[in-house]
This record gives structure tokens, sequence and C-alpha cells, in this order.
């Protein structure tokens, strides 16, 4: 396995930090709670997704594209990133948003359009053909798009957290930390695909939990048979004998709440006393989401005192201020 013989293009500065939460585990009076706090890479605001767009700008660049295009929701992290990373490629982006325009952009998509890129709305079911159609719209202009998955979940983005794990696992050794449990936030697969594998590679012996913030179903699909379909082409990409099934992955839906993008009492109040105890903030699409989940499986002893849980923090600050008038009722 060489990952350094992958296509690749700097974007950050890693590794991100590991930090131990210390007021906020003696306000939750449960195991020691540590934080990978990958909000802080230093690309447009911080996110995971910057650890895809080095591997997928890097493939991107290798085939002579220039253009970016990909998909997500009004407040998509991913898109934010996307339309940054660009910027510093030097290619230009298209953004394919389901949603309607909003007369006053805020969060995520005012900082699209001040990255530069070039944003297009449609409805939900309407996104990958919409998505597909500017691809081919771009080429027949002369352009030489490169067509990113929604999340850039794929065996090429999902590399960066293959990676990602090994970089936690020096952390870990030098930091002389045994975890119990990582935890983050999933949606479309390609992080939990990627720290799952990477944690097989690594013989981490503790749980990689998702808590999922959207859907058990994507597509057609049931949710774990995309996650081993992801992790095992990323295998075989990165050249790794080693095939994953369906149980390898932990996955807990209990937290949707009204549905994607739709945060309630769980997130708010999982923002508010992350914020007062450890000064960090989350967004309440995604982190926060699993960040209350987190809370709960440790009110309900899940998790306990004498473990150590490590909370993967992947991004999403920009998304509070889209929620502005809804915070108001926890402060």
């Amino acid at each position: 396995m060489n990952l350094e013989a992958l296509p690749r293009f700097h974007l950050a500065e890693f590794p991100t930090p590991i930090q131990h939460l210390e007021l906020f585990s003696k306000a939750c009076n449960g195991p020691a709670i540590f934080m990978k706090r990958d909000d802080i890479t230093s690309l447009g605001m911080g996110g995971n997704k910057t650890r895809k767009l080095e591997f997928l700008i890097g493939e991107a660049l290798k085939q002579g594209k220039d253009t970016l295009v990909t998909a997500g929701g009004l407040q998509s992290n991913h898109c934010r990133l996307t339309a940054a990373a660009a910027r510093k490629a030097n290619l230009s982006c298209h953004l394919v948003l389901n949603g309607e325009r909003p007369e006053s952009p805020n969060g995520n998509l005012l900082l699209d359009k001040i990255f530069g890129a070039n944003v297009h709305y449609c409805e939900r079911k309407e996104r990958d053909r919409r998505l597909n159609q500017i691809a081919e719209d771009l080429l027949a202009t002369g352009k030489n798009p490169y067509v990113i998955p929604v999340g850039g979940s794929n065996s090429i983005g999902s590399v960066g957290y293959v990676s990602a794990m090994l970089e936690l696992d020096t952390q870990l050794k030098d930091m002389q930390i045994k975890l119990d449990a990582i935890v983050f936030a999933t949606s479309s697969g390609g992080t939990q695909a990627g720290l799952t594998l990477g944690a097989k590679i690594n013989s981490f012996k503790g749980q990689v939990l998702g808590i999922s913030i959207d859907q058990t179903k994507t597509g057609e699909e049931s949710f774990p048979p995309v996650l081993t379909e992801i992790a095992n082409a990323t295998a075989h990409r990165i050249g790794f004998p080693l095939q994953l099934v369906e149980e390898d992955f932990s996955l807990n839906c209990d937290y949707l709440g009204a549905g994607y993008a739709m945060p309630g009492d769980i997130e708010f109040n999982a923002i508010r006393d992350l914020a007062q105890y450890e000064v960090i903030l989350q967004g309440p699409v995604y982190t926060a989401r699993a960040m209350g989940g987190l809370i709960n499986l440790i009110q309900k002893e899940y998790f306990r005192k004498g473990q150590a849980v490590l909370f993967w923090h992947t991004g999403g600050t920009p998304e509070l201020f889209a929620w502005a008038n809804e915070l108001q009722s926890i402060v």
C-alpha cells in the first residue's frame, strides 16, 4: 500500500490536532471525550471534505480537467469546500444545489458565491440529472469538466480518510491514548468507508461509529451496501488486499429527527453545550446532530466512565449563520 503514489493536490496542513475535552467530559459524566479537529483545516473555513478533495483534485488535474462540477444541499459543506479548492487549483466550479434560490444567501451558500462558484438550483429529485446535464453542456462549450459525486464519496475521495486514520494512529501512539470508540457524522458514506477501512488496516480494536444525519437509504439501496462498495473499491485503489462486509460497519440511525437540514432541540442543545464548555462551534446539520447523538448515548450508558471516546469534528461551522433565528432559543 502506497498512498504517496496517488495523485494529490495540497490543500491543508495536516495533522489536525486532537484535544481532550475535559470540561465537556465532566459535564457529560461519562467517558473521557477527545476531539479530532478537522473543522480547523486551513481551507475555506475548514472541514473534512478537504481530505477527500486533495485526492479528487489530484486526479482531476492528472486528467487535464479545467472545471469541477458537484452537487449538494443549499448549506452543503462539501460544495463550499469544492468551490474553495477550485480557486486554489485555478479551476472553474459549478455547484448544483437542491433547493430554491434564497433572497439573501447566508452560511455556506454565501461562501460558495464569494469563492466564485457558478450556482445552479433544482429540486432534489432532479439533482443527478441536472449534474450530468451541466457537465454535458460544459463539454459542448469546449470545457473539460470533472464530476465529483455528492460528498466526494467514491474510492478516490475515501482515500483521504484512510490517510486520516493513519494520521490518527500516529497521534494516538504519541499521546499514549487508547480509544474505545470513534464517533462522527455520516451521510454520503465516503468518510465512514475510509475510516472503517483505515481502522482495519491499522488493526484498530475500538468501534468506528457513524451517526447518520440524513438517511438510512441512498437512492434505492440501503446504506450499508453503499459503504461496503466504497470501502472495497478504495481498498482496491490503494492496493490493500482486504474485502469488507456489511457487518464491518457500525451505523446509528436513531437521531434523524425531522429529517435532513431540519435541526431541533438535540442539535441546538449540543451546539450550546460544546460552545459553553469548550468554546468549540458546530454546524447544526452535521456535527451537532452527531454530537447530540453521542451525548444521548452517554446518557443511556452506551458509553461509560472509564472509557475513552474520540469525536471526529468534520466541520460545518458556517452552517450556524443560516439558523441564526432558531439559535436565539438557546442563548
